[in-house]
């Protein structure tokens, strides 16, 4: 039997340079270590595997090596042949005898690891700085630094059929409801793609579908996932990614930050009213504009309008043309600035918006008073960073609707907004939580920041959704 298996991962892994086969002779026949040596510690298998089975002279069977002789912490029998590839694959080392019939797995780590940074995605001015790296047995090891609760559970399983990724699901029992659990858990084993390279290849089977607002959240902190936790929600860690999942996640979510629980409640609130603010005038402006200039001049101030009206003498194009042609330089100078290295892409966004804008109006091609309402509501969408995608596609909606009927098409595009935000969900939660669901949960965190003693409850009932 232990010849097949040593045959099976021979041809499996036959022509990799990085896969050994080291054969140790001791008094009743051979015992092989089949590794990868860039997955795991040669010191550690030269130290505590190889040199006790070397030097033991009463090895009688699989479980003398297991009690008696390895020193190392995890050791284990393999299941299958196919459970033998996985362990080699994820750094461990496989032991197989000629003269007893166990195969043990001996866990042996010592692949490179990227160290404990501060998150890019998500700076705080008072906070942990900490942030999650791309090795999942890290991740799991901050978020136990911060939960140091018993009911804390940690459940790992292998996704992607060529991939073999190491997804981990967690949650405090007795605080999350188990439906929840149940329905991520069958969400999770329907997932069939071949590779799973990051949290996203999950998220989409998760997630609501046609939406661009996320109803799944993702943080690189360990703080933000154990409040969640905390909460009563579910988190999935995938290995190879810093961004940890969790799950339910509200529209609400969008406008509180990690840092709104580390400053004065006073100053909290009002840096979420700038959001709620700076979230209005990016995605309603341009229509509102739009609508004004073109359809409603009555509305607008006599002294605005010739002002208006003296700004855009030449502009060869209507003013929603002039609009969407700015705001598509505006996204291509954002994203020129992510693409290109970090030094270079915030002069060249910063100088080509201002070079780009004082042209196009010496130009004649827009006018001061556009451009100002492009930039304006392009600088707001940055202050609710999650939304930045939903707000540019929504904003061009309403713009359209606005261009095509005024103010009656501003007000159908903000329905029709409101209307599929409404009709969104998160794991089978109203993804407009508290609107409509305040007797099904006990979420107190609302648009206003209470004290923490307060809001430090449990979100969920513990009952059904």
């Amino acid at each position: 039997m232990n010849e097949k298996y040593l045959e099976y991962v021979k041809g499996k892994l036959e022509g990799n340079f990085d896969v050994k086969y080291r054969e140790l002779k001791v008094n009743k026949g051979i015992i092989r270590l089949i590794f990868i040596d860039n997955l795991c510690d040669s010191k550690f298998i030269s130290q505590y595997i190889a040199a006790p089975i070397i030097k033991s002279t009463n090895i009688v069977d699989g479980d003398t090596v297991k009690e008696e002789i390895l020193e190392a912490n995890s050791i284990g029998n393999v299941k299958s042949q196919d459970d033998a590839l996985i362990h080699i694959l994820s750094g461990d080392v496989i032991i197989i005898s000629n003269f007893y019939e166990e195969i043990i797995f001996c866990e042996a780590k010592g692949f490179v690891r990227r160290s404990v940074s501060i998150p890019i995605t998500e700076n705080v001015v008072k906070g942990p700085r900490e942030g999650f790296t791309e090795a999942s047995v890290d991740n799991v090891s901050m978020i136990r630094r911060k939960i140091k609760n018993p009911d804390l559970k940690f459940e790992t399983g292998y996704l992607g059929k060529k991939s073999n990724t190491v997804v981990v699901i967690s949650y405090i029992k007795g605080v999350v409801p188990e439906s929840l659990v149940k329905y991520v858990k069958a969400q999770l084993n329907s997932v069939e793609e071949d590779f799973i390279l990051e949290s996203n290849y999950i998220e989409e089977k998760i997630r609501c579908k046609s939406t661009a607002f996320d109803s799944v959240g993702y943080s690189e902190k360990p703080d933000v996932i154990a409040s969640k936790l905390f909460e009563g929600r579910v988190a999935i860690i995938v290995d190879g990614t810093p961004f940890v999942m969790s799950v339910p996640y509200f529209f609400i979510e969008n406008f509180q930050m990690p840092d709104d629980y580390y400053f004065n409640k006073y100053i909290s609130n009002l840096t979420r009213v700038f959001r709620l603010i700076g979230f209005a005038i990016a995605m309603f402006l341009p229509g509102i504009y739009i609508a004004l200039t073109t359809y409603h001049f009555s509305l607008i101030p006599q002294a605005f309008v010739f002002r208006l009206a003296v700004a855009r003498a030449g502009v060869p194009f209507p003013t929603i043309v002039e609009l969407i042609v700015m705001s598509f330089f505006f996204q291509i100078l954002r994203e020129a600035g992510v693409r290109l290295p970090q030094p270079v892409g915030q002069a060249m966004s910063i100088v080509g918006a201002l070079i780009l804008g004082d042209a196009a109006v010496g130009a004649g091609l827009a006018s001061q008073g556009t451009l100002i309402i492009v930039a304006l509501s392009s600088i707001s969408s940055f202050l609710v960073s999650k939304l930045y995608g939903a707000i540019t596609i929504w904003s061009l909606v309403i713009t359209l609707f606005s261009a095509t009927l005024g103010l009656p098409g501003f007000y159908i595009g903000f329905f029709v907004l409101v209307s599929h935000l409404g009709g969104l969900n998160s794991c089978g939660y109203a993804y407009l939580f508290p609107v409509g669901t305040s007797k099904s949960f006990k979420y107190k965190d609302l648009l206003s920041r209470g004290y923490l003693n307060e809001i430090s409850n449990t979100i969920f009932d513990k009952g059904e959704k």
